[in-house]
């Protein structure tokens, strides 16, 4: 496959970046989006060019650390997929791709592609945890969950964080985010004697950090490589709503 790449550049958050067009030849359609990214620096690096920056660690859909707009999507044309498990198959002969880093305030560029997400390790330290004692684990079945319960908290939990919902929202929100990790433990056992103060604090930093209100286009949704429902954007608008009335009637 032959193709054109428009990829953004940037040296930093404070200079001013700017698209710059490489041709490819001979790109296998069997490649991964990021090995055709590996195929493209070892060319720049041959002729003394500075190769493109772009984030990745397991290249296996887990990590999240992937995550680059590919022709005006988060992650690229197909939907559930992460930019790593993107193939060059997905796209058409002497195709022009157009790529650039998530767009975003919270998000600052750090390098070309590469932005820091620093702002969601932020709102997991306010409160995306569960504090226990430690010890000799517990036997599984002291504490019975029902199935129906774990499957749900599990549709949470498999958000690894990537930052696509904030990318695909016309108002840059976290919502999607903050509410898969809210609720992932808000439906457990183990997370109901904090949800309260977790949901208040994570919200809170959310709005700290600078990211929009939630813009209800359903974007987030479409674009999350995981699928992560916006019905627990709902369901963490209960928790709050719950946390601040019994503030009040104990207050």
């Amino acid at each position: 496959m032959n193709l054109k790449l428009k990829i953004w550049r940037q040296k930093n958050a404070a200079q001013k970046g700017k698209f710059e067009t490489y041709s490819l030849q001979e790109v296998s359609p069997e490649m991964s989006f990021l090995q055709m990214l590996d195929y493209l620096n070892d060319q720049l690096i041959a002729k003394g060019d500075e190769p493109v920056h772009f984030d990745h660690d397991c290249r296996e859909g887990i990590c999240g650390s992937c995550g680059l707009y590919i022709n005006g999507r988060p992650h690229g044309p197909l939907r559930n997929t992460t930019t790593c498990e993107l193939h060059m198959r997905e796209f058409k002969e002497g195709s022009t791709i157009v790529i650039e880093p998530w767009r975003s305030k919270s998000f600052p560029v750090i390098k070309d592609l590469v932005v820091d997400r620093t702002a969601f390790d932020k709102i997991i330290q306010a409160g995306g945890f569960v504090n226990t004692n430690t010890g000799v684990a517990q036997d599984a079945n002291t504490t019975p969950i029902n199935k129906i319960v774990s499957d749900r908290a599990f549709d949470a939990a498999v958000c690894v964080g990537c930052g696509a919902c904030v990318a695909a929202c016309k108002n840059s929100s976290a919502m999607l985010f903050v509410a898969a990790k809210v609720s992932q433990m808000a439906m457990l056992p183990q997370g109901k004697v904090e949800a309260a103060d977790r949901v208040e604090k994570m919200v809170h930093e959310m709005d700290e950090q600078g990211f929009g209100f939630c813009s209800n286009t359903y974007g987030c949704e479409f674009d999350c490589p995981k699928g992560i429902s916006v019905e627990f954007i709902a369901q963490m608008n209960r928790e709050f709503f719950s946390a601040r009335v019994c503030k009040q009637n104990h207050s």
